[in-house]
């Protein structure tokens, strides 16, 4: 019995976005490879954010290594870079609108700038019926890998988010809850990945290093760290061979098989100079000092203290601090 021949050729191609002011055509870089065998049917999204540019180069790298291991089974599709008006100004929205494309799914194909681009990119992903989409992010500058998975969407939506916990569970990165307050869980609804768990589609956020620039042995491990992340979860989905390799992160042994709860408490109540006593991807206890507030003369003002057992995640990336500024991560126990 012959076998059948698996495509290994990558396409690349555009997707219109918008008409400006000038009639210049702004488009969308689509990528996708088909095995031509039935399976699952995988996205990865990069750049939602304009200075968050990791995701782009983690696609890149991973279409590169399709070309040396093709898909076994199912397709792989990808928009590396989802806000290609933010990236040329290096501004994290759409400065045209000053509207954030995360918060604007699934779009509006009559709405404004930012709904009418979420609306294409909702539309064509929904298009291929997606099993899994997996949306790529950057966290400040200082900052460890880590997966994000939304507040619990409600028992209709149950099978999707489990399917999204295990899915996460295959990568070797600590998983965090996003925030569940009230308000900020509405507008987690709004995001990319908030909106295909609505409607049944496992969704998570890969948020892997510091934004801006990809550049030195640091960033390039986190980019290393991400394209193995990305190639476990497509070997657990039967698409690709196993390739065998170490992540230059690993994560305390205390965390593992446990889902933390993101925070960014506590918060300064004084303004001042930020010299922080923890560093990101170290463990605290509860009211450990983590960081203390200075004034100009060097005059201690406050120290911030951790509100629970956690996981540093992530530093701010300034020095400055003002009363309600949120200036580290934790993912807590």
């Amino acid at each position: 019995m012959s076998k059948r021949k698996i495509k290994k050729s990558i396409k690349y191609s555009f997707i219109k976005i918008l008409t400006g002011s000038d009639l210049s055509v702004r488009k969308l870089a689509y990528m996708q490879v088909d095995s031509n065998i039935n399976g699952p049917v995988v996205w990865l999204t990069g750049c939602v954010h304009g200075d968050e540019v990791g995701g782009i180069v983690i696609i890149q790298e991973i279409f590169k290594r399709l070309k040396k291991s093709p898909l076994i089974k199912g397709s792989l599709h990808a928009f590396p870079l989802m806000n290609p008006i933010g990236f040329e100004l290096v501004t994290r929205g759409i400065s045209l609108s000053e509207e954030d494309l995360n918060r604007s799914f699934p779009g509006n194909a009559s709405g404004t700038l930012a709904e009418r681009m979420a609306s294409k990119i909702f539309a064509a992903i929904m298009k291929s019926k997606p099993t899994f989409v997996l949306d790529m992010h950057n966290d400040w500058i200082n900052s460890i890998p880590h997966i994000l998975i939304d507040p619990f969407p409600g028992q209709k939506h149950k099978l999707a988010y489990s399917n999204t916990k295990l899915l996460a569970s295959k990568m070797g990165f600590p998983i965090i809850n996003e925030k569940e307050e009230a308000e900020e869980s509405e507008e987690l609804k709004k995001s990319l990945s908030g909106s295909l768990l609505a409607r049944d589609i496992p969704a998570l956020t890969l948020e892997i290093g510091g934004a801006s620039i990809v550049s030195s042995i640091i960033r390039e491990e986190e980019i290393q760290d991400g394209v193995k992340a990305i190639w476990d979860v497509l070997t657990y989905l039967g698409m690709v061979n196993p390739i065998i390799q170490d992540y230059n992160y690993e994560f305390p042994q205390q965390i593992k098989n446990k889902i933390l709860k993101y925070s960014h408490q506590p918060v300064c109540s004084t303004s001042g100079i930020i010299r922080y006593l923890v560093k990101p991807g170290q463990l605290v206890k509860k009211d450990e000092a983590v960081a203390r507030i200075y004034n100009v003369f060097g005059k201690l003002q406050e120290t911030l203290v951790a509100s629970n057992n956690g996981l540093v995640l992530s530093h701010y990336d300034y020095s400055i601090a003002y009363p309600g500024a949120e200036i580290i991560a934790f993912g807590l126990f």
